[in-house]
């Protein structure tokens, strides 16, 4: 009996990892704080992510956990949300290594969401995981702190991954369907300067990728990100293509500072320059299917 077990597993990249697991585990669960529904093979349980209620008994004899909670940046940074941010990520983490530890039979592989955010901006370096460079301010200290709560507690019988993922473009969720309809309205031209990178990866590869690295028992940090990032000005011009849209209007950083602020998000979402290359994924022979981003938005699209 193979068995995972996705902590958070509710939200967009929970669906992306279940759709494509359904059928390699003979039992999947789901450590949920929101709604649920019952059925199948699938199994709910409800969590807090702080503390341990009963929840922990089913991490016994699991081959793969997979840990994606953390409140979502797609906010205003005030003092309460930046709190909320950082607990999240660290509270969950921390109680599910109480909870490993706990095991008599531990999960043989635990991978933990991570952020390529966790690199500083970027315009100049590509940003690997033996070279990049680790900058200092909110989001990058949010990161650190994160896997640090990861890496601090051994598990000898559990191997660890922290995943340091990018943007991830999905059908259904993620960044790719607020920007396809920016794009849509005509708002689809460079943002800020344009010359800011973007790390991203397809939903496919994402999941693929986690599969990768569970199957050849990759540990410490991997970089989830696609081999090409592009610039946001060349990211826009491919998206307006794809969708047929002969222009784009383009927002200064002062407008995006004035709409962030109104729609309750962060300029920094879009102005930072990630810059992010997956050079262990490569050099362990991971191949991409969406390697560039016209395949990738063509697939999306279509």
């Amino acid at each position: 009996m193979k068995k995972l077990v996705i902590a958070a597993g509710t939200g967009f990249l929970g669906k992306v990892l279940l759709n494509h697991f359904k059928n390699d585990f003979d039992e999947i669960c789901i450590l949920t704080r929101g709604k649920f529904e019952l059925g199948g093979k699938i199994k709910y349980v409800r969590w807090d992510a702080k503390k341990l209620t009963g929840w922990e008994t089913d991490l016994e004899n699991v081959d793969v956990l997979i840990n994606l909670a953390g409140k979502s940046v797609d906010c205003r940074y005030t003092k309460e949300n930046q709190e909320e941010i950082l607990n999240s990520r660290v509270d969950s983490t921390s109680i599910l290594n109480r909870a490993v530890l706990l095991c008599n039979n531990p999960p043989k592989h635990w991978l933990n969401s991570s952020t390529s955010t966790i690199y500083r901006y970027s315009l100049d370096k590509r940003m690997t995981e033996d070279n990049g460079e680790i900058g200092d301010d909110f989001s990058m200290n949010v990161a650190k702190f994160w896997e640090q709560s990861f890496f601090e507690i051994e598990t000898p019988k559990t191997l660890k991954t922290a995943l340091r993922t990018s943007i991830v473009l999905g059908k259904k969720g993620g960044a790719f369907i607020p920007l396809k309809r920016l794009t849509q309205f005509g708002l689809g031209g460079k943002q800020g300067g344009g010359n800011q990178y973007i790390s991203w990866i397809h939903e496919e590869d994402f999941a693929r990728a986690i599969s990768f690295i569970v199957k050849d028992k990759m540990t410490g940090v991997i970089n989830v990100v696609s081999p090409k990032p592009i610039t946001n000005e060349l990211f826009m011009a491919e998206l307006r293509n794809q969708l047929k849209i002969p222009f784009g209007i383009p927002t200064p950083k002062f407008l995006l500072k004035i709409g962030a602020k109104i729609i309750g998000t962060e300029p920094e979402l879009v102005l930072k320059s990630r810059n992010v290359i997956p050079d262990k994924l490569i050099k362990n022979g991971f191949v991409f299917k969406f390697e560039s981003l016209d395949k990738a938005l063509k697939n999306l699209v279509s």
